[in-house]
């Protein structure tokens, strides 16, 4: 039986496409409101009638003022929600989990690596360096997908430039692409990397973010100032079902947002 604090009713205010399989919703209170999110914490959000899923915040403040997330129809559950329009309801509980630890990271120059939809929990991140720069260094945003047209937030990201380094590669060359191809992590060699005093957050596809902190790490960055957002089968969200375990950690409790120091050998586990 799930332990999910009831959900509060929440009305689309806004949904717009981002790809041809993924969409962003605006979600305002339609009652009392849930407490404030930080970056990288999730939500359970409920298509009533059909289910609920994690999904984490993609921006804090939409253009109403709402939560935002990104889902990608891949399931009965955010198949629903990828089908909703202004004027539905959901229901919303949370925030819960960890967010990035973006006060470790004041002072230092701050690497953001994304793979696919895992540019959304590190989109509150982008937001928040941007409008405290003083408090940072330089800020770097490396983004991979598979293909152009699976890319997230392409007006967006081009805003980013200028304020921030921005590179983007694809796995998969696509009509009228003339950025790099490649893994995300061949942006890597690109980069005048400072390891002593860079905080880098990492979010995408299990494999990727293996691969990328792993690299990070022999490129001379400590492993606690690596950080990674890990994904399970989250259902309770309150540590108690185990759904999301990963060795000795719950990750909707523990994580999502974990130091890739106390992961790094569990991430060699396949299917722990």
């Amino acid at each position: 039986m799930s332990t999910v604090t009831p959900p509060l009713p929440y009305r689309v205010a806004d949904a717009w496409d981002e790809t041809a399989d993924t969409r962003s919703i605006e979600l305002v209170s339609a009652g009392r409101e849930l407490p404030p999110f930080s970056p990288g914490q999730f939500a359970m959000i409920y298509a009533f009638g059909v289910g609920a899923v994690p999904v984490s915040a993609s921006a804090l403040h939409g253009r109403h003022g709402g939560l935002v997330h990104t889902v990608r129809a891949v399931g009965a559950v955010s198949t629903a929600l990828y089908r909703l329009c202004p004027g539905d309801t959901v229901g919303l509980s949370g925030p819960y989990g960890t967010g990035w630890d973006l006060e470790a990271a004041a002072g230092h120059d701050v690497l953001v690596i994304a793979g696919g939809i895992g540019l959304a929990p590190l989109r509150p991140v982008v937001h928040a360096v941007l409008d405290r720069p003083a408090a940072y260094g330089r800020l770097v945003i490396l983004v991979g997908a598979r293909t152009p047209a699976d890319l997230v937030y392409r007006d967006e990201i081009e805003s980013w430039r200028g304020p921030a380094r921005v590179e983007v590669t694809v796995d998969r060359l696509g009509p009228g692409w003339r950025g790099a191809v490649g893994v995300v992590t061949t942006l890597l060699d690109h980069l005048d990397l400072r390891p002593d005093r860079t905080s880098a957050l990492v979010c995408g596809p299990e494999v990727m973010m293996r691969h990328t902190a792993r690299d990070l790490v022999a490129r001379g960055l400590v492993p606690h100032r690596v950080q990674v957002s890990l994904e399970r089968n989250m259902h309770c969200a309150t540590g108690h079902c185990g759904h999301c375990q990963l060795g000795p950690l719950l990750l909707c409790r523990d994580g999502p947002v974990v130091g890739y120091d106390r992961v790094a050998q569990l991430l060699l586990v396949r299917e722990l």
